[in-house]
């Protein structure tokens, strides 16, 4: 079938992506693009209509690359499947966990953190975002005696494996190895009741809980900052939805077509995979007006799809925003005069995952 496509690139799409994505929008809101091999969706109601149809737009296909390196999880696959996988590890991230446990441990982690900090200036992605995102998702697998650090080497070893297949390698030893170094820890007692799941699976999900905890949760903490250092405001619960609105941490989310359907009007044969840009919805101006400007004041701003909707929703959506809150708290009542060290960029920059490569700040007063 020949398709029209789109001239579009990887780099525009992990460099500077809202301008392309603006003009998709308008013009092709549901667009071939050969460099993704697959259909991507710009249009706020259209990337609702693709998250919230499992049945037509589907995780479970075997080209799904996180699958292909942690096998089975609640991440691929759909239905009854899917809520077997999901549903025993709901417990951690209900209401009143995230409020009476993990919120005093984020506020005491955060703190201490910052304790750590050299004089004058520091790189928070490495030095705060990071580490306190691996240390909520350590406390919150409960993982006996293991540290961040070491669970920080499997999430880049396990990532680079993931990144390798989707760019038509196989998996990295060095990222079988970090699976198995987690199946050992996880089958050493992770305090989920899991009796509806073989050890395997239970080790699947908690990688799925790795990867959502750490890489989205660094960049939301990493994100949040660099817009109120550079549109001064308190630090809300409105401007952590404001901020993941304008640049989600996790910018597009893969789904493949079951059956011959339609979009917009164009056909989407079966098989075809269709990329949901969040990114791209988040900025639908018939749904955000004013959408490329950050406006923490923004009444609908929890309207934004960075945590996908549907089944799929993100399971860790409440601790990650309770999360980022305190953390952005924390930082700037301990450094009122907290600012942008010059000389650093930080232009957000990725093609999933969406945050400056470093954030370099001052945190004293100019002399």
């Amino acid at each position: 079938m020949l398709r029209p496509a789109a001239p579009v690139t990887l780099e525009e799409l992990a460099d500077d992506p809202h301008p392309l994505l603006a003009r998709l929008r308008e013009s092709e809101p549901v667009a071939w693009v050969p460099a993704l091999q697959g259909w991507l969706v710009t249009r706020y109601d259209l990337a609702l209509a693709v998250l919230r149809d499992a049945d037509t737009f589907t995780v479970d296909d075997p080209r799904f690359s996180t699958a292909r390196v942690i096998g089975p999880s609640m991440l691929s696959r759909d239905g009854a499947e899917h809520a077997r996988h999901r549903t025993p590890f709901l417990a951690p991230f209900r209401p009143a966990a995230v409020r009476d446990h993990f919120a005093p441990f984020i506020a005491a982690t955060a703190a201490d953190l910052i304790a750590a900090f050299p004089p004058d200036e520091v790189e928070l992605r490495s030095a705060f975002a990071g580490p306190l995102a691996v240390a909520v998702v350590v406390d919150a697998l409960g993982l006996p005696g293991v540290d961040a650090a070491t669970v920080r080497s499997w999430y880049a070893a396990m990532v680079d494996s993931v990144s390798a297949v989707t760019a038509g390698a196989d998996p990295t030893p060095e990222g079988a190895t970090a699976y198995r170094d987690l199946h050992e820890a996880v089958s050493r007692g992770l305090h989920f009741q899991t009796h509806t799941l073989t050890e395997a699976e239970v080790v699947a999900n908690a990688a799925v809980l790795m990867f959502g905890g750490i890489d989205t949760t660094e960049g939301m903490i990493t994100n949040l900052v660099r817009h109120l250092l550079l549109h001064p405001a308190p630090v809300t619960s409105a401007a952590v939805e404001e901020s993941v609105r304008l640049e989600p941490a996790a910018a597009v989310v893969d789904r493949y077509a079951t059956r011959d359907t339609a979009l917009a009007g164009v056909p989407v044969p079966a098989g075809d995979l269709v990329v949901v840009s969040l990114a791209g919805a988040n900025r639908d101006p018939a749904v955000f007006p004013d959408p490329d400007t950050f406006d923490p004041h923004r009444p609908n701003a929890s309207m934004n799809l960075s945590f996908a909707r549907g089944p799929h929703f993100c399971i860790g959506a409440r601790l990650a925003r309770v999360e980022t809150e305190i953390a952005a708290r924390t930082l700037f009542e301990t450094f009122p005069n907290l600012r942008l060290a010059p000389d650093h960029p930080h232009t957000p920059h990725g093609l999933v995952f969406r945050k400056p490569t470093a954030l370099h700040v001052r945190t004293t007063m100019p002399t």
